[in-house]
C-alpha cells in the first residue's frame, strides 16, 4: 500500500460586506446628481480578502501508525496454524515502519510445512484504503466476502503445483477505516506431496486475520 500523509483541514474566511449609505449634500459648486431610481450601490470587498465559501473539514484518519505485527497473533493461534514456529516470528524490513509492517512465521512439522504472513498498511484516508482494497480484490478472482470482519473483507484460496508438489495458499484482505490487513497462509505435505484442504487453509487465514484486525487498536490516532 502506498504511504499516506495526514489530511489537511481547510478554514475559509468570510469577507465583511460594507454597506454604504448615500446622502445628498449641498455643495458650493452646486448639487450633486442623485442616484437613479432603483440603482444599488456596488459592494466591494477590501483588498486582499476573499469571499470564498467555507469548505468542509476533512476528518482525521482513524489509524496513524501500523501496530507491531508479530505480537498481533496469539501464541495459541500460531501453534494451531504453524506448529513448531517460534511465537516471536520474524518482522520483514520496511522502508517506513509507521505505515507498513509485516511479520512472518514458518515451520516444518514432520512432513507438514506451514507459512503465515500478517501485514498492516496504513492509508491517509478511508477512501484511499478502499480504492487499494478494491484494486487488490479485483486482481484475485474466485474468492468471496468474509462477513463481520472489519468494514469489508475478502478471502480467496488457490492451488499451485511445482515438480508434482502441491501448495495451497489462502489470502484474506481486510479494510478497517484507513487501514488494510493482509494475511497469507499456505501449506504443503512433503510426504504425500498433496496440499491441505481448501477449508483448512481458508479458515486458518481468516482466524489469523481476526486476531490482526483486533490488534489495529494499537495504531489509533
Amino acid at each position: 500500500m502506498r504511504p499516506l500523509p495526514l489530511p489537511l483541514a481547510l478554514t475559509a474566511r468570510l469577507s465583511p460586506v460594507a454597506v454604504l449609505a448615500c446622502a445628498g449634500w449641498l455643495l458650493s459648486s452646486g448639487p450633486a446628481a442623485p442616484p437613479a431610481a432603483g440603482h444599488q450601490t456596488a459592494r466591494t470587498s477590501p483588498a486582499g480578502t476573499s469571499a470564498a465559501t467555507p469548505s468542509a473539514t476533512t476528518a482525521a484518519p482513524t489509524y496513524t501508525t501500523a501496530p507491531a505485527p508479530c505480537p498481533a497473533v496469539p501464541a495459541a493461534t500460531l501453534e494451531s496454524l504453524v506448529p513448531g514456529a517460534k511465537p516471536a516470528g520474524k518482522e520483514i524490513p520496511s522502508t517506513d515502519t509507521k505505515l507498513r509492517r509485516t511479520c512472518s512465521w514458518n515451520a516444518l512439522h514432520g512432513y507438514d510445512y506451514r507459512w503465515l504472513d500478517v501485514s498492516f498498511e496504513i492509508g491517509e484516508s478511508d477512501q484511499e484504503a478502499e480504492k487499494e482494497y478494491e484494486q487488490r480484490v479485483a486482481e484475485k478472482s474466485g474468492g468471496g466476502a468474509v462477513p463481520g470482519l472489519g468494514d469489508t473483507a475478502y478471502s480467496v484460496v488457490g492451488l499451485t503445483t511445482e515438480d508434482k508438489q502441491q501448495t495451497r495458499e489462502g489470502v484474506v484482505l481486510v479494510r478497517a477505516a484507513n487501514a488494510l490487513v493482509v494475511v497469507t497462509y499456505s501449506g504443503s505435505d512433503f510426504e504425500t506431496r498433496e496440499a491441505p484442504a481448501t477449508d483448512e487453509i481458508n479458515k486458518g487465514a481468516i482466524k489469523a486475520a481476526k486476531s490482526a484486525v483486533a490488534a489495529l487498536g494499537a495504531g489509533r490516532g
